[in-house]
């Protein structure tokens, strides 16, 4: 009788060892999300302080407030920040450097962007959305 309880008892102890490996690793599906961007603008100078930051997730668009615009663009060039096209805009001509970085995955590849613009309006008119966080 005592080695058919310990038998039961090592069954469920592997049931439940099973059940709970399962449910810690969700599906391949549920892991991927998809294209993403971590969008980080940096004003001046400021390296650490008060700079920005958002998740853009474009499946379904989500993360600031131009996130479906933001994602539009980006699916026309592939992901490819560098590749979308400057607006027309009249900008200041005034001296306020600003830092855009964005990094994540579009379609399976990996994406790394930086580039230091002399002020706002110039990082809007060469990219779009997607660098438009709060802050």
């Amino acid at each position: 009788m005592t080695r058919r309880i310990t038998a039961v008892r090592g069954g469920l102890l592997a049931t439940a060892a099973a059940l709970a490996l399962g449910a810690a690793t969700p599906p391949a599906a549920a892991q991927d999300p998809g294209n993403w961007l971590l969008i980080t603008v940096t004003r001046g100078d400021d390296r650490h302080g008060g700079t920005p930051r958002t998740l853009l997730l474009c499946d379904p668009p989500r993360g600031h407030s131009r996130a479906a615009e933001a994602c539009a663009d980006l699916d026309k060039v592939g992901g490819d920040i560098s590749r979308l096209r400057q607006k027309d805009a009249f900008c200041p001509m005034i001296y306020a450097p600003v830092t855009a970085h964005a990094r994540g995955e579009w379609n399976g590849h990996p994406v790394e962007y930086r580039e230091t613009f002399s002020n706002g309006c110039g990082m809007t008119a060469r990219t779009g959305a997607v660098f438009a966080v709060d802050g």
